[in-house]
């Protein structure tokens, strides 16, 4: 029979499609199974019509391996074409019977057809150097062959063929230095494939596979035997309905799907039906991935088009600061592209993400209300990344996660939120007050905060490096501001403050000047503290950079430092400020020593390094001598 010859437009088409549309060849497999549910759809609507009693059970796809002669053959009992149906489908490239027949149904219940472009058929030509389809219509008596060896063209001829369905030959091509195509005469590729793309296909797909198994009779002795296996799960999770499904199957699903070899701390399973209808499965994992806190992490989810696996790994489907959730999410509403590998616009990838987000919001406030000891374990493996995106984007998305973060307390000795902060308030406190340090330990030792402790006042305690950025973007909570406990004004008044007070903090000018003075620049303050109640010195912070930051934004590389603005409070209740009063009258050299192991002392206090650690300790030796002399 003479060879028919694709279109111009076609064969120009087929060469880009073969070599540029698909980004992996392995996705021919799930394009040539999706085609065979797609007819297997067709046949059940049309004799579920005509009241045959028919049942899905009745309808399988099957692939059969044949490495003698490298041939792949992907077999279904589904509608089957006509002459004239090949000839249109396959002899017209872009044209689609899926997308016709869903246009024609769309009103239908019990109706999932995934082809629409008419192209997926012709990846198979990305593997194969000749393919042959054998297809024989449901309630015809021919059956009809079409074979192609690519872009030259196509013949069709009568053939015999006992049942309705369609069976596609694919011959392999032959391996090359750069491609290896016998990969897929390899049972536990082809395995590998269909659990991967099309697991969830809702007809069985069936191959026989060698099994090496006890010989019976024998304690040790195996035998091979071929034995017909079903490759997919057929029916997903995450469509049944919630009360069919067990603790244990979520969790088997989790560990499987996702390699963790925990059970998660969080299941969320939802369906949404409306303008964009979908159903997700997320999970909370109970430990950090060991790689999320580094740039190796693809945060993402799964994301399905009915069933097949359209993206692996969807970043857009989750903000940045629930990177941490795994799942899936599965719609019948998304446009795709061509090759079914991206979205062909994001509109609907959006409405899905925006309610993805709501959902695991509320389902994170639901466990801080209801179960919070198991909220404190999430949160401390990823309650960073809900600070990260506080302060992400100029604190875009702060309304949204304020709410479920999580400080130390001072006075409750354990986490808090700001709403709990702020429902003990004292009446007569206008801030909400933190103070930042490596650990709770240290933080707890400020000279800066024995004021507020004295008061009765609540602290946060902030020890991680994002802690004080994320506060500034979020600025207030309930109306209430947050203040620094080592900020230069507290914004506290001393009702007790006396005249006296005033004239002590003005007869110190001179000594202040020069401590100033002495320390060249690096203070711009020195004044009596209003904090301090038995240390002797403390530094403040000014401006909008505060001392604890300094240290964070200089460990950072960085060709430019930062610097804050630096007060050195006095303890006007200590000795050591009448000593320095006494050393400026009677040795100024004294003082100035004096000045700079204060100073020295006060950095030592805030974890900050000293320029000179080799001169403070001889001045400290130094006084010591002295000390030991004069007694």
């Amino acid at each position: 029979m003479a060879k028919k010859q694709f279109k111009a437009e076609s064969k120009r088409l087929l060469d880009l499609m073969i070599n540029s549309i698909y980004t992996h060849k392995e996705i021919f497999l799930r394009e040539l199974i999706s085609n065979a549910s797609d007819a297997i759809d067709k046949l059940y609507l049309t004799m579920a019509q005509n009241n045959t009693g028919v049942s899905r059970d009745d309808f399988e796809i099957r692939i059969d391996i044949d490495k003698d002669n490298r041939r792949l053959i992907i077999s279904d009992n589904g509608i089957g074409m006509t002459k004239e149906e090949i000839e249109s489908n396959l002899g017209v490239i872009a044209r689609s019977g899926s997308l016709d027949f869903k246009k024609e149904n769309e009103k239908k219940e019990d109706i999932d057809i995934i082809g629409q472009f008419g192209v997926g058929f012709y990846s198979a030509f990305m593997v194969s150097s000749k393919v042959t389809v054998t297809s024989k219509a449901y309630g015809q008596e021919m059956a009809y062959q079409w074979e192609s060896s690519g872009s030259d063209g196509y013949t069709i001829t009568g053939t015999g063929k006992g049942d309705y369905g369609t069976e596609i030959i694919l011959t392999l091509k032959d391996d090359t230095e750069d491609e290896k195509y016998d990969e897929y005469l390899q049972e536990y590729r082809i395995h590998n494939l269909v659990k991967k793309y099309s697991d969830y296909i809702r007809y069985p797909i069936k191959m026989n596979s060698e099994q090496h198994r006890l010989k019976e009779g024998t304690e040790d002795e195996y035998e091979t035997v071929i034995e017909e296996q079903v490759l997919n799960s057929m029916v997903p999770l995450w469509r049944k309905n919630k009360n069919e499904i067990t603790d244990e199957e979520y969790q088997k699903f989790y560990q499987e799907k996702f390699y963790d070899f925990t059970d998660p701390l969080k299941v969320i399973h939802t369906t949404v039906e409306g303008v964009v209808s979908y159903n997700a499965l997320l999970f909370i994992p109970a430990k950090t991935p060991f790689n999320y806190y580094t740039k190796e992490y693809e945060k993402g989810l799964q994301l399905y088009s009915s069933g097949v696996l359209i993206m692996d790994k969807c970043p857009d489907l989750l903000p940045d600061y629930f990177g941490f959730v795994k799942g899936l999410a599965d719609s019948q509403d998304l446009s795709l592209n061509i090759s079914r590998e991206m979205l062909q616009h994001d509109r609907q990838l959006k409405a899905i993400a925006t309610r993805i987000e709501k959902k695991i919001k509320s389902e994170l406030v639901e466990l801080l209300n209801k179960d919070r000891e198991k909220y404190e374990e999430f949160f401390k493996n990823f309650g960073l990344q809900l600070k990260y995106g506080l302060y992400e984007r100029y604190g875009e998305n702060k309304d949204n996660l304020k709410d479920l973060i999580l400080f130390y307390s001072s006075t409750e000795k354990k986490l808090v939120t700001l709403s709990e902060y702020v429902s003990r308030m004292q009446l007569d406190q206008k801030y909400i007050y933190y103070a930042s340090g490596e650990t709770e330990e240290r933080i707890d030792k400020l000279p800066q905060i024995e004021m507020l402790k004295d008061k009765g006042y609540e602290i946060l305690y902030f020890t991680d490096d994002v802690d004080e950025f994320a506060i500034q973007m979020l600025h207030e909570f309930d109306g209430k501001e947050f203040k620094s406990a080592s900020g230069d004004d507290l914004g506290i008044k001393e009702s007790t403050e006396s005249d006296a007070a005033k004239k002590e903090a003005g007869d110190n000018k001179e000594l202040f000047d020069f401590m100033k003075e002495t320390l060249e620049g690096k203070v711009s303050e020195v004044k009596l503290s209003k904090r301090l109640k038995s240390h002797p010195v403390c530094l403040a912070s000014g401006g909008g950079i505060s001392i604890e930051m300094e240290k964070i934004l200089n460990a950072m590389p960085s060709d430019e430092k930062v610097k804050a603005e630096k007060i050195l409070e006095i303890n006007a209740s200590h000795p050591v400020l009448d000593a320095l009063k006494n050393a400026l009258v009677s040795d100024k050299e004294q003082a100035k020593k004096y000045t700079e192991l204060l100073y020295n002392q006060a950095l030592l206090i805030e974890g900050l390094s000293i320029e000179d650690p080799v001169a403070f300790s001889n001045a400290v030796c130094e006084l010591i001598t002295n000390k030991g002399q004069s007694s």
